[in-house]
């Protein structure tokens, strides 16, 4: 399944193991069995470089939460469980979307809640590819 993609989508997902790579006694992950065997409705923090458009930055750099709402192979689709505050509402990128993520982009984790499992089990607001 096809990553985002910084240039033709407008945002991408950084790499947690080398931020903790370059700074492992400030920038904890959890383990990687505990970040291969996430589920539906589990919570995983991952950070998101966006595309803005201002004179001053056109890069904005957010840590927000998804919803595991499906394994696949390689990693897990998710849905985006914030709103991103560095730019404004759209249909392509925000609350509810759908993407796909691995491993290695995952820099926290959270306990599923009745909430995150429901969900899980709909259709996001936009679906990946």
């Amino acid at each position: 399944m096809r990553l985002a993609d910084f240039d033709n989508d407008g945002w991408c997902l950084d790499n947690g193991e080398d931020y903790h790579r370059d700074a492992p006694h400030t920038f904890w992950i959890p383990t990687l069995n505990v970040r291969e065997d996430l589920q539906p409705g589990d919570l995983a923090k991952l950070i998101f470089r966006i595309a803005i458009d201002s004179p001053k930055n056109e890069v904005a750099v957010e840590r927000m939460w998804v919803i595991v709402r499906e394994r696949v192979i390689g990693g897990y689709l998710g849905i985006l469980d914030n709103e991103p505050s560095s730019i404004e509402e759209n249909n392509d990128f925000w609350l509810g979307t759908e993407f796909p993520f691995q491993p290695q982009h995952i820099i926290n984790i959270d306990t599923p809640s009745e909430e995150t499992f429901r969900v899980a089990s709909e259709l996001p607001k936009r679906r990946w590819l």
